[in-house]
């Protein structure tokens, strides 16, 4: 543990990097709260998406980085602001009409539209709950309702009542001077309609912490500002949190930012020094605009594990995340593999090397071994050729080319062989289109059917490359990826593929030649148009 933790504490791999920013605030003194609380926030707005989930595994790598370098014991709250009022209504979900009417009350105080919970709040709790569930992640969930109405913030928004000019002074310095007119960071939940207004406070009690309104209507009110009567608009929320939780560790997306000196000004107003702070590159679709809840664009976690495991979605969570990055199906395969390939390197690295490996972060150190004698990219053009209905129509040829495997003893790799074929058939066979050699392709291909017919060198994919490289070099491919590029768009229908000497191994060299006299007399090709 010694030489390990000694290599942490020089480790360039960014949840190190983050975990010593936060042992550096308690350097001279432990927290006085007895513990480093990491917490990631959540908008039940709408239904949680996979970029939510990075918030969580992204800061649980920082957790389990800092559990490496100090002793300090550590936690993780995920809070949900589901005290915020609906502010329009989400795309991807039913009953738009009867959500219409509940626009502006609180997503605890707003009906269920799938009729499954007390409120829409509750309803997208327990989904984020249950997504966070699947990982295993060691969490403590808060909600923003509760956490007003139980009275665990009121102290926190006493303190606010009487530091109200100095928090109102730090957001009136960020808001254009219409909005300064009727800005307050009170909100008040109206008594009878039981939405949260946004409305001009006319007096804060500094003594009794209540605020004075008038309502729409033009009713005059007052309300204590504790007990869930008024909640904090959501910059100073965000600050406000942080100091009555002591929050010392918070990541969020680049478009939180600029809000970053708004965020730690109100925490450290009420007395509290801001947290260490980590922001995070957008996640983009398929068109690069940015994921949203509310319009149910790019990927879903349910969506990402029905075509590959949870590991290879922190793989993604873990590369690079001040880099925004595509968030579309094909990158599923890439992480897939790209993950498999740091599992098999792992045991023969250095400790340096390991606090490196993605998977030491995936996997809070202990990441298990991995049987994956198949890529996936591997198994999707082998799905492709076969006409694997199910993993079972693949396991014939996964045997032959890697004898000893099996579905008990390589679990890794039958998963990854039924997720192969799903994906293959609902995103590649839709689009997949062979074509049929050129007059200069075809002389190639015939020499490279003639030699596997007279093949007898067995299934070493060394030597199978070795021919098919010297068919290229023979027939005068120059660049040699040419040949390649030809081999797949005439044999797969795709433009680029697997290692081609690897697929006649784990295809046979037989059924390889029968695939090559079938795209020779035009039977792979689709039909000219």
């Amino acid at each position: 543990m010694t030489s390990l933790r000694d290599a942490a504490l020089t480790s360039k791999a960014w949840p190190f990097e983050e975990a010593r920013r936060v042992l550096k605030r308690y350097e001279k003194v432990p927290p006085e709260k007895g513990y480093v609380l990491f917490e990631t926030g959540y908008g039940p707005s709408g239904l949680p998406h996979i970029g939510t989930f990075g918030e969580v595994q992204r800061t649980t790598m920082v957790r389990r980085a800092f559990e490496l370098i100090s002793d300090i014991p550590t936690r993780l709250f995920v809070f949900s602001d589901d005290l915020d009022g609906m502010r329009k209504v989400p795309e991807n979900v039913p009953n738009g009409a009867m959500l219409k009417e509940n626009l502006q009350k609180p997503l605890t105080s707003v009906p269920d539209p799938f009729g499954e919970y007390p409120s829409f709040g509750d309803h997208n709790n327990a989904m984020l709950r249950r997504f966070l569930d699947t990982f295993g992640f060691d969490y403590e969930f808060i909600s923003a309702t509760e956490f007003y109405r139980s009275g665990r913030f009121d102290d926190t928004l006493r303190l606010a009542a009487e530091r109200y000019e100095k928090i109102m002074d730090i957001m009136l310095a960020s808001l254009r001077e219409e909005r300064q007119q009727t800005y307050s960071c009170f909100l008040p939940i109206h008594p009878e309609t039981g939405r949260v207004l946004y409305v001009p406070i006319k007096h804060v009690d500094k003594v009794n912490h209540t605020v004075t309104f008038d309502d729409e209507a033009g009713r005059e009110w007052t309300l204590p500002v504790t007990g869930g009567h008024v909640k904090l608009q959501w910059k100073p929320d965000f600050g406000a949190r942080w100091a009555a939780l002591g929050v010392d560790f918070e990541m969020y997306g680049k478009d939180h930012s600029t809000n970053t000196p708004i965020y730690d000004g109100i925490c450290e107003a009420l007395g509290v020094p801001a947290p260490e702070h980590f922001t995070y590159e957008l996640f983009l679709d398929e068109h690069g605009q940015k994921i949203s809840k509310s319009k149910g664009n790019g990927l879903t976690i349910d969506e990402w594990l029905t075509y590959a495991a949870t590991e290879s979605l922190g793989y993604f969570m873990f590369q690079k995340p001040k880099t925004a990055k595509r968030l579309w199906w094909d990158v599923i395969p890439k992480a897939v593999d790209e993950y498999h390939q740091q599992l098999q390197a792992f045991p023969a690295q250095s400790d340096e090397q390991k606090l490196a490996n993605p998977v030491w972060h995936i996997h809070g150190g202990t990441p298990p071994v991995s049987d994956m004698a198949v890529s996936f990219a591997m198994l999707l053009n082998l799905a492709s050729v076969a006409g694997a209905k199910d993993k079972e129509g693949l396991w014939g040829f996964i045997r032959r080319y890697a004898p000893g495997t099996s579905p008990e003893t390589n679990p890794q790799l039958d998963q990854a062989a039924g997720f192969a074929v799903k994906y293959f058939n609902d995103f590649v066979a839709p689009t997949r289109q062979s074509r049929a050699p050129t007059d200069r392709e075809r002389g190639a291909f015939e020499d490279l059917l003639e030699r596997l017919r007279g093949w007898a060198g067995g299934l070493d994919e060394e030597e199978l490359q070795t021919m098919v490289f010297a068919v290229g070099t023979t027939h005068g491919f120059e660049p040699l990826r040419d040949w390649f590029k030809a081999l797949y768009e005439v044999l797969l229908g795709a433009s680029q593929g697997p290692r081609f000497g690897g697929f006649i191994a784990l295809y046979g060299v037989r059924e390889t030649a029968d695939l090559i006299d079938r795209a020779l007399k035009g039977e792979l090709a689709a039909p000219a148009a």
